[in-house]
Parts: C-alpha cells; structure tokens; sequence
C-alpha cells in the first residue's frame, strides 16, 4: 500500500513538472522589469519606474490625452497625473501575455489596477520591449 501511495505520488510529480510552463531567461528578465515597475511605483518612485522606459526621443507613450512621444515627455506626464503617492496608489498588474515577437523584442498584454484612498482606477496595457545594451527597456507603452 505505502508503495502504491509512493508510484502514485511520483506520477503525480511527473505529470505536473511536464506541464508546468518553463520561461526563458528573457521571459524572467521582463518579469522582473515589471516587478521592478511595480516596486518603485508602490515605494512613489516615479524616477525609478521611468528607468524601465527606453531614455530616448523616441519613446512612445499612448495614453488617455493621446500619444506622447520622449522619455522627458513621459516622466513629466506621470509626475502631472500622479503628483503624490495618494494619487499613486498601490499599482498592480496582471500580466496575459508574454510573446517573442524577435530576438530583440517581446510585446507584453496585461492589467493595471491602482488602490488608492481617493477611489482605484485600471484599466489594460501592451507594451513592446527591446532588449538595448543587454537590458529589457519598454520603448512603446499603451496603456487604458
């Protein structure tokens, strides 16, 4: 019987490890670059968040006013909509889709939600990364 409950639990193990989905080292790296996002947004770090953006002209940022274009352009825009951590919130987000779309590129789907005092707010997200100087940077964000 004590053998039984063994093969049994060794099948279990086996048939959970062949269907666990494993994620590639770039997978991780961007995970981690939204883990990062959401660390130093909850600490009301709007300059740490922003190193995750791509510091350049040629940023993209799609948002409700539009779309805005440029790293500076983008840190001023967070600072005028979210002047302080009340407005801040505690930001979380649920990530839908991680896809390879080049070696140099991923494109991420998700959710955003921000818990806040004066009332929460969310909405979704794509972003395109590329990997620039060995780092995952978002160069395009659209977030709703």
């Amino acid at each position: 019987m004590m053998m039984q409950k063994i093969l049994l639990s060794a099948a279990l193990l086996c048939l959970f490890v062949s269907t666990a989905k494993t994620q590639s080292p770039d997978e991780t790296s961007i995970r981690a670059v939204m883990a990062a996002q959401t660390d130093s947004w909850n600490k009301g770090d709007i300059g740490t968040f922003m190193k995750t953006y791509w510091q350049s002209d040629s940023l993209m940022f799609v948002g409700k006013s539009g779309i805005t274009y440029g790293w500076q352009k983008t840190m001023d825009s967070y600072k005028k909509n979210y002047p302080d951590t009340a407005a801040m919130g505690k930001l979380d987000f649920t990530l839908l889709e991680i896809k390879k779309i080049a070696s140099d590129y991923f494109f991420v789907v998700g959710k955003w939600h921000l818990a806040r005092s004066i009332g929460d707010i969310g909405g979704s997200f794509t972003l395109l990364l590329r990997k620039i100087k060995n780092r995952w940077l978002i160069v395009a964000d659209h977030s709703s």
